[in-house]
């Protein structure tokens, strides 16, 4: 009954709610381990107890999960009681009063504007091929340039990129539509692609291939470019700008897309539209990685901080 349980709620979390495949797959994960354990303490989802979700948090503690992942394991199971709640399998939910596992707060990597600018004159000049060079170019232009997380990039459609467009519609999680701005030099390097790509898809349909709707297609299942293979090769352009790749994924330039607006005096609500984040307390992590670049400016080189070091020095003296 409980296997019934975890195919049915998530097949309504890919139906109603639109949840990213990666989504459900974690949930289906995190559900089946959940399972697995309360089989072996002959419970199942149907009789389990408010005691038995903290037991198997202590587990989880136990085995030496992080604290986010034993997080997002009671999520899990509060989202998998809530739904069971709403369909009437259960009269209540064991889980609602279980507090999630306090998590140290940490600051997003990013880069600072030199190293983008690395990164994107790498992209320029890295591949052999021209049309690899446009296409390299085009996704590190659009990623810096708007924000988007890097599924959403993979799997923008052409269509929505025709027309010169001054904006971007992107889908994002949930099914959710936002826009987003085009910088210049985006705006160019998008234009450049898009030209190389027709041209490319052209042939592919003159031999009997059928016309992708993607702006990044690919041969593969998904029919356009995954996100492991951009995770590879945006660490080969680290490597080719001189930037450390322990610095840069895809999702660094997301955080350095928010943190160098906000430096540049853009407002907290316009980032969190263009993001996509449903709650603004989530685009604030922002102000605390500006923060601290900021202190850190200050202490590297403000005259004061200069003399606070040096007052701390001793003086060398005859007797010494």
């Amino acid at each position: 009954m409980s296997d019934i349980w975890i195919a049915t709620f998530l097949d309504a979390q890919a139906a109603e709610l639109g949840a990213a495949r990666n989504t459900l797959l974690a949930y289906g994960r995190d559900l089946k381990d959940i399972h697995g354990w309360l089989i072996g303490r002959w419970r199942n989802f149907e009789n389990a107890t408010q005691t038995d979700v903290e037991e198997y948090l202590i587990h989880c503690d136990a085995q030496g999960l992080s604290s986010a992942t034993r997080a997002r394991r009671l999520s899990a199971i509060k989202q998998l009681y809530r739904f069971a709640f709403d369909e009437g399998w259960r009269s209540d939910n064991p889980a609602i009063q279980v507090g999630s596992p306090s998590q140290p707060k940490r600051l997003p990597h990013t880069l600072d504007e030199t190293e983008v600018d690395r990164l994107l004159a790498a992209a320029r000049k890295m591949a052999r091929m021209p049309q690899d060079k446009l296409r390299d170019t085009c996704l590190m232009e659009l990623l810096y340039a708007t924000g988007m997380r890097v599924s959403e990039l993979m799997s923008l459609p052409v269509s929505a990129t025709r027309g010169n467009p001054q904006m971007l519609l992107i889908l994002g999680k949930g099914g959710k539509e936002r826009m987003v701005p085009l910088a210049p030099p985006a705006k160019t390097a998008l234009a450049a692609w898009i030209r190389q790509r027709d041209a490319l898809q052209e042939t592919r349909v003159q031999n009997g291939h059928a016309p992708s709707p993607f702006l990044f297609p690919s041969r593969g299942k998904s029919g356009h470019l995954t996100r492991h293979w951009f995770y590879t090769r945006i660490k080969a352009l680290a490597v080719h700008g001189s930037v450390s790749p322990a610095k840069v994924t895809p999702h660094t330039l997301r955080h350095a897309f928010a943190t160098h607006l906000l430096a540049r005096g853009a407002d907290l609500r316009s980032i969190q539209t263009m993001l996509g984040h449903a709650d603004i307390v989530t685009t604030e992590i922002y102000t605390h990685v500006v923060d601290e670049h900021l202190t850190k400016l200050v202490l590297d080189h403000h005259p004061l901080a200069h003399n606070a070091r040096k007052s701390t020095i001793k003086p060398v003296t005859d007797e010494s």
